[in-house]
């Protein structure tokens, strides 16, 4: 007998199909974001950061081209269990001849095709878009589409419908929708005197950008922050703006797990959204004391994440997206232990007893609750786990493959 199947028998003592878990962890989608690859800079003459975003470390072997990315993410994917998307940035436009003639509100589906060619070509399960409000000198100020500046806002604003339209073809050639995430650097490094006017700026922004956009092709979300890099006291895109705005327009808010104060964490949030929306998307980051983007690890709260995706049965309302940026370790290592750690999670939160941790909790019985609770901790999940990537034709050491990348492909990158 395997190792598998004696776990799967003591699973079974406490009620745990492991044979269900691995099926559903199958069918689970997971947008993996491209920016990994080459420290979020794109293609479209962008050479440093800016909006509150950073990068730090200078491992060698960046992505500079389509083509090296290209290259890294199809490696990188080969090495991921379960289904995956690919999640796309503006800024990754494949211009060619355009480059320097066209601008971000005039990008169209052209500068995308590329990358609709290689998802089908390495056959993933669709690729998700997010317009780029950031890295760009049409930011005035620090600001987009809360800026007093009607030429600036219109700018950002024509940004995002072409983001939509193309979104909407994006959705189109895989033949699911996709996913969009609306996120914006705007803020003020100090005390600001007004705090409305730019919130009344970004609400009739949005409302322009999302008139009118493909529903049957597109899903739109908004995400908040609480601060970023230069804009330390003041972001018009808050949590409670971003709240009530997708409620009342009818769209999804998203939650990246680094953009709260540090006290704040967005597994409690997620129940509260579930009981209010039909989706809601995350952005699956580690913050480390701020909104850093670590690399995500099998810790506690990427468990408690998975855990309220799973016992509340929203695996079908919750939208995962990665996001997560190291510069400091080898890319494609990075990409595949933060998808790989999601997928642990998950299939963690499928391995556990929560019909029965549920009862307990109904009932009162918090004594058993806890020891149901600390046994499960126990039990043997990495044979769970080993079988789950072995089904999917993959070993548990990645390692090995990615020196192997490093030594023949990416040292050789000048």
């Amino acid at each position: 007998m395997s190792r598998y199947d004696e776990s799967k028998k003591i699973y079974a003592e406490l009620g745990v199909d492991t044979e269900s878990a691995i099926n559903t962890l199958k069918n689970i989608p997971i947008s993996v974001h491209c920016w990994q690859g080459d420290d979020v800079l794109g293609f479209d003459g962008t050479d440093t950061l800016s909006g509150g975003i950073q990068t730090t470390g200078n491992y060698p072997g960046v992505a500079k081209t389509p083509e090296q990315l290209m290259a890294d993410i199809e490696y990188a994917f080969k090495r991921m269990p379960g289904k995956v998307r690919l999640n796309l940035h503006a800024s990754y436009a494949i211009l060619g001849e355009d480059k320097g003639k066209v601008d971000r509100d005039q990008y169209t589906i052209k500068y995308f095709l590329p990358w609709i060619e290689f998802g089908k070509r390495i056959g993933i399960d669709g690729i998700d878009f997010n317009p780029t409000f950031f890295a760009h000198p049409k930011v005035k100020d620090g600001l987009t589409l809360t800026s007093p500046d009607e030429a600036t806002r219109k700018f950002w604003i024509e940004h995002g419908k072409r983001s939509l339209e193309i979104a909407a073809e994006l959705g189109k050639a895989f033949g699911k929708p996709c996913f969009v995430n609306i996120w914006i650097p705007d803020g003020y490094k100090d005390i600001p005197a007004d705090r409305l006017g730019p919130r009344i700026r970004l609400r009739d922004s949005l409302d322009e950008i999302l008139k009118g956009y493909d529903k049957k092709w597109v899903i739109p979300a908004v995400e908040s922050k609480v601060f970023g890099i230069g804009a330390e006291s003041f972001t018009p895109g808050s949590n409670e703006f971003y709240q009530n705005y997708a409620a009342t327009r009818g769209i999804n808010c998203l939650m990246d797990m680094g953009h709260y104060h540090p006290t704040e964490v967005v597994s409690e949030k997620i129940s509260s959204l579930l009981a209010f929306y039909d989706k809601l998307a995350l952005h699956v980051s580690r913050p480390v004391r701020w909104d850093s983007d670590h690399v995500i690890i099998f810790e506690d709260e990427l468990k408690e994440v998975a855990k309220e995706i799973v016992r509340n049965d929203a695996i079908h309302k919750v939208i995962i997206g990665l996001d997560f940026f190291d510069a400091s370790i080898n890319r494609i290592s990075a990409w595949v232990t933060g998808q790989r750690s999601m997928e642990k999670a998950l299939l963690y939160a499928l391995t556990l007893p929560n019909a029965k941790l549920k009862e307990l909790q109904d009932k009162a019985d918090f004594t058993q609750l806890m020891y149901l609770q600390e046994h499960a901790k126990m039990m043997p999940f990495s044979d769970i786990w080993n079988e789950y990537l072995l089904r999917c034709g993959l070993k548990e050491d990645y390692y090995s493959d990615v020196v192997s990348y490093e030594n023949e492909v990416l040292s050789k990158r000048k």
